[in-house]
């Protein structure tokens, strides 16, 4: 089945940097698009950025657009989120998945990004 399994949240001072990763398996991976996404404490979970199976088109919500990169290995089923100039409203537990009518049901747990002083 579907498994989709983040890694490398943690807590970190504003201006610094996390890389998050996702491995995938249970799927051809290279043929979704994948996004990440957020859910921050009392709100909806939101995409904050998707790219293409092949890697072209990388797309990003505007809160992150300039200070986050989405990339992906196909070879290794794994997409990732290199997010720099954290700042705290980029505190939420940040969750892989599919993009758009792809998207599966079931999610992984996710990781906790926290963004304090």
């Amino acid at each position: 089945q579907v498994q989709l399994v983040e890694s490398g949240g943690g807590l970190v001072q504003p201006g610094g940097s996390l890389r998050l990763s996702c491995a995938a398996s249970g799927f051809t991976f290279s043929n979704y698009h994948m996004g990440w996404y957020r859910q921050a404490p009392g709100k909806e979970r939101e995409l904050v950025a998707y790219i293409s199976s092949t890697a072209s088109r990388p797309n990003y919500a505007g809160s992150v657009k300039g200070r986050f990169t989405i990339s992906r290995d196909n070879a290794k089923n794994t997409v990732y989120l290199q997010m720099n100039s954290l700042k705290p409203e980029d505190t939420g537990v940040y969750y892989c998945n599919a993009y758009g009518g792809s998207r599966f049901e079931s999610w992984g747990q996710g990781t906790q990004v926290t963004v304090s002083s």
